[in-house]
């Protein structure tokens, strides 16, 4: 066990886990932030996305030991009341069947937007590839991006 001293959303939090512990787990388990989720567990599907510093991450593969002095940002603390472009253009464009991967989806595409701030469909596609919806809602997650991008604000 390390006691390891991590910041989450713009909080410092103290944590004594293993040092292999994949970060999901310490995000989900000891600090209570179940929005991260478990898909696979290989870093193949997206469902565990978070920002590292505000670069997409995989959050079920990244040894907590690893993440330093990074800041890391979960989709609890993309805004403080899920009042995001990204979060906003999600629920008016109807993108979410089941739900599931929606957070990491949303990561990824919020982490895209800071390096990308107008997108190409190749860039969103390139982008939102490594994140898998098995409801196949992609055209959704499309329209609510460059929905995002058109309305504007602080992406």
């Amino acid at each position: 066990m390390a006691r390891l001293s991590l910041r989450v959303n713009g909080k410092k939090h103290t944590v004594e886990v293993p040092e292999d512990m994949p970060v999901l787990w310490v995000l989900r388990n000891e600090l209570l932030l179940k929005g991260t989720k478990y898909g696979c567990g290989i870093a193949r599907c997206g469902a565990c996305t978070i920002h590292l510093d505000g670069r997409a991450a995989r959050a079920c593969t990244l040894p907590v030991a690893a993440v330093g002095g990074a800041e890391i940002t979960t989709i609890e603390g993309l805004s403080e009341h899920g009042d995001h472009p990204l979060q906003q253009a999600w629920i008016a464009q109807h993108v979410p069947q089941c739900g599931y991967c929606q957070a990491g989806q949303i990561m990824a595409a919020a982490a895209m937007l800071k390096t990308r701030p107008r997108p190409s469909d190749t860039d969103i596609d390139r982008q939102m590839s490594g994140n898998i919806c098995r409801c196949g809602t992609y055209p959704r997650i499309k329209q609510a991006i460059k929905a995002a991008v058109a309305k504007g604000g602080d992406l």
